[in-house]
């Protein structure tokens, strides 16, 4: 509301309530949005890039959890995830379940050798401090042993993993 009294001879203006000044121009109609909050607006796609087919699919809760996390860890919806995944499957066609399922097969047989390796290592260092005190073990030749068989183990299945690709 504009005040009656003048400075210098300009008309001081008031806010009705505060006694502040206020300004001449008109606020924004829209609120700032907050930093963390704001949301991106996508393009859309081209024509050409649309999909404009829908797919059901069902899924038990154990298959939709271990699905949403895939999707999740590569920043995509469920629905994109399983059209990437499937149109990847479809070009590979020689990539058939039973090499998948060997493909497991072999990794379990990597993982187990790891820890295999693992526990034959803990006992290479028991014998090395025993060495080095002059003593000579009795197991000596019983680790020996055990690391040539791990050591094949892990060669056995890194061949078997070359030889599928």
């Amino acid at each position: 509301m504009a005040g009656a009294g003048r400075h210098q001879e300009v008309p001081v203006r008031q806010a009705a309530t505060e006694g502040g000044s206020q300004s001449e121009e008109k606020p924004s109609p829209r609120k700032p949005r907050d930093a963390k909050k704001t949301s991106r607006k996508r393009s859309p796609k081209p024509t050409a890039h649309k999909r404009d087919y829908v797919c059901s699919v069902r899924l038990n809760d154990d298959e939709k959890t271990q699905l949403a996390a895939a999707a999740r860890a590569t920043r995509t919806s469920l629905p994109a995830f399983l059209a990437r995944s499937g149109l990847a499957a479809a070009q590979d066609l020689d990539n058939t379940a039973a090499a998948i399922a060997g493909h497991r097969e072999l990794v379990t047989e990597l993982f187990a050798a790891r820890r295999h390796l693992g526990q034959v290592g803990n006992n290479l260092n028991q014998i090395a401090r025993a060495l080095n005190t002059g003593a000579h073990p009795a197991e000596l030749d019983a680790v020996v042993a055990a690391v040539q068989r791990a050591v094949s183990r892990v060669q056995a299945a890194t061949d078997r993993l070359l030889d599928q690709r």
